[in-house]
């Protein structure tokens, strides 16, 4: 009996070490089902050198009109909004007052001038003293200047635009008291503006007066090609150590308003071979930036099948979706656009370039 428990254990343990076998040889030789990915022949650009920042866009010439002298309103000549030209009345303030003592100002010198006239004569014939002649005279000189001040005082109530410009939402209304620099609109001159940024202190030597300077409103591919630096500071900052530097764009559309955040990018003038790869063929990670690339790899069982080597890479600048291969990548070669983040060293991939992302320097996004 216990020969024949012991043969039938034998047997069951050899098949049992079959089928475990015959497991293991299956699992070995399992192949996942490719992954669905786009791709894209890598192919050198000459890109040129850019120094890259956030800027802010501020009037050549912004300020808030304000009221010189209190008084009423008594006709505003604007409207919210509109453009003005130098010297266009926007607010007149009530002058029945000061009218009136215009006129009596005047007639105070009036009543001057036929005096000394009269001392003229007397004094030719010797009746008067020069004493008598020269208080007439300055008595007229007193009387000339306050009609000229009281016409300043006049014209000063009359509050006119310092400079072309487009107005803002104007801050008056008819019959209101404005006490002296309270504010009636605000007017900017938009044409040109400055576009101010910072760049980071190694880069100041690259960065000179007359440097061109591109400038882009987020969501939207807008250049301006008139953007020129015209001021570099003179110091740098010490809590950040970058420099402030000014351009000064011609804005002839009138788009870029102050107080707009910009992208603007310095063209250094010399330009550099890159590869550029859409945004979405970078695996971003903390121990090294890679790609995936497309060539025939060898599986366990011999056989070659369609997959992907991760390789590291090093990134340069980005324009619009795309985004600069220094090193890792070598033109002609196939790289995975799409699908990134499912692939692992080796995996299986099966191409469908139907639809593939993004991949402008100058994109148009739909909602902007």
């Amino acid at each position: 009996m216990l020969i024949a428990v012991a043969v039938f254990v034998a047997a069951i343990g050899a098949i049992k070490v079959r089928q475990i076998r015959g497991a293991g040889a299956q699992t070995a030789a399992f192949q996942p089902p490719p992954e669905a990915v786009t791709t894209i022949v890598a192919a050198q650009k000459e890109w040129p050198a850019t120094v890259n920042a956030i800027g802010t866009v501020t009037a050549v010439q912004g300020v808030t009109v304000s009221a010189d002298l209190p008084g009423i309103v008594e006709k505003i000549g604007f409207e919210s909004g509109r453009t003005v030209r130098a010297g266009e009345m926007l607010v007149r303030l009530d002058t029945s007052q000061e009218q009136a003592q215009l006129a009596a100002a005047e007639a105070a010198r009036d009543l001057a001038r036929l005096s000394r006239e009269r001392l003229k004569g007397l004094r030719e014939s010797g009746v008067i003293s020069q004493a008598d002649y020269d208080r007439a005279a300055a008595d007229l000189q007193q009387g000339e200047a306050k009609v000229g001040e009281i016409r300043a005082t006049i014209a000063r109530k009359t509050i006119r635009a310092p400079f072309a410009g487009l107005l803002g939402i104007r801050k008056v209304n008819l019959g209101q008291y404005l006490a002296a620099g309270d504010p009636v609109v605000p007017l900017q001159s938009l044409r040109p503006v400055y576009v101010n940024f910072a760049v980071p202190q190694q880069e100041l030597g690259h960065v000179r007066a007359g440097a061109a300077v591109r400038v882009s409103l987020e969501g939207v591919a807008y250049v301006e090609p008139a953007g020129r630096i015209t001021a570099v500071d003179s110091i740098v900052d010490p809590a950040t150590r970058n420099v402030q530097v000014q351009a000064t764009c011609a804005n002839a559309d009138g788009r870029l308003r102050p107080g707009m955040f910009v992208q603007t990018g310095v063209v250094l003038g010399t330009a550099s071979p890159v590869v550029a790869l859409p945004a979405s063929a970078i695996s971003y990670a903390s121990y090294g930036d890679s790609v995936f690339i497309v060539e025939d790899v060898k599986g366990p069982n011999g056989q070659t099948y369609r997959g992907v080597r991760q390789q590291v890479v090093k990134l340069g600048g980005a324009r619009g979706d795309q985004v600069a291969v220094l090193s890792g990548v070598r033109p002609g070669q196939e790289v995975v656009t799409s699908g990134v983040f499912k692939l692992r060293n080796g995996a299986a991939i099966r191409v469908n370039n139907a639809i593939q992302p993004s991949n402008s320097a100058t994109p148009r996004p739909e909602d902007s």
